[in-house]
C-alpha cells in the first residue's frame, strides 16, 4: 500500500494520506468497527472491517481523468452514497459510487467522518434492522 501512496503526485499524496488517517481515526472511535485491514483492491488503497464484518469496503484514489481530484469510493450496490447525498448535498458525488474531492480545497472533515462511520457500520446496521 505504501508503494501506491508513493506514486501519487505530492499534493494528492498529502491529501490521500490525510484521508487515510481520517479513516483509521474514525474506525478507532466508532463503536463496533474494530481493527481495519488495509489492502489494495483494484490497485487502490482499501479499508475493510475484516475483524468485525461491520462495514462496507472503503477505497481511496486519485481521479485519473481529472487532475487534482481524488475520491472516496464505496460499494455501488449499497445505498451509502444516496444517504450521503441526502445528508451532505454540498459535497460532490460521482453517481452512487464516490465522494469527489479537490486537492486545492480544505478536507470537509466533519462530513467525511460521518460518511466513513456510516460505511464502516453499514452491515451491522443492516443486520440490526433485519432482526
Amino acid at each position: 500500500v505504501d508503494a501506491v501512496f508513493n506514486t501519487y503526485p505530492p499534493p494528492l499524496k498529502t491529501r490521500l494520506l490525510a484521508l487515510r488517517r481520517l479513516i483509521f481515526d474514525t474506525a478507532r472511535t466508532t463503536a463496533g468497527v474494530g481493527t481495519l485491514q488495509e489492502t489494495l483492491k483494484w490497485g487502490q488503497p482499501s479499508y475493510l472491517t475484516s475483524e468485525s464484518k461491520s462495514g462496507s469496503t472503503i477505497r481511496i484514489d486519485q481521479v485519473k481523468v481529472e487532475a487534482g481530484r481524488y475520491a472516496v469510493y464505496f460499494h455501488c450496490q449499497t445505498d451509502l452514497v444516496e444517504t450521503f447525498r441526502e445528508l451532505y448535498p454540498e459535497l460532490r458525488y460521482d453517481g452512487n459510487r464516490s465522494i469527489l474531492l479537490d486537492a486545492a480545497d480544505k478536507l470537509p472533515e466533519a462530513a467525511l467522518r460521518h460518511c466513513v462511520a456510516l460505511a464502516l457500520t453499514y452491515h451491522a446496521r443492516k443486520r440490526k434492522a433485519a432482526k
